[in-house]
């Protein structure tokens, strides 16, 4: 994608991520519905996420069959905007 490569399943710290373009630090999950009562936990593990220097981006699975061409708008969007040189950490976001 624009010359970004992604890793898939990929081990930062204690958590696997879907996908992670270290270049860009940038991590995207999909998440299934069991993510809907997993809030707290999604929040704790992107702030940890964000700690590492990493942006977090969140799409629904459904988000992503339904509606590819603007979650990969979204995600070139991302990756052509530099990453702020001293994130504050977020709640988990949804593209």
């Amino acid at each position: 994608m624009a010359g970004f490569k992604f890793k898939r399943q990929f081990l930062i710290g204690r958590y696997i991520v879907d996908f992670v373009c270290l270049e860009a630090g940038l991590i995207v999950e999909l998440d299934g519905s069991q993510h809907a009562n997993e809030t707290i936990y999604d929040g704790f593990r992107d702030t940890y996420l964000r700690s590492r220097g990493f942006r977090v981006l969140r799409f629904w699975n459904t988000e992503f069959l339904t509606n590819q061409d603007g979650v990969l708008e979204a995600l070139l969007c991302q990756l052509e905007s530099p990453p702020h040189p001293d994130p504050l950490p977020q709640q988990g976001e949804r593209g």
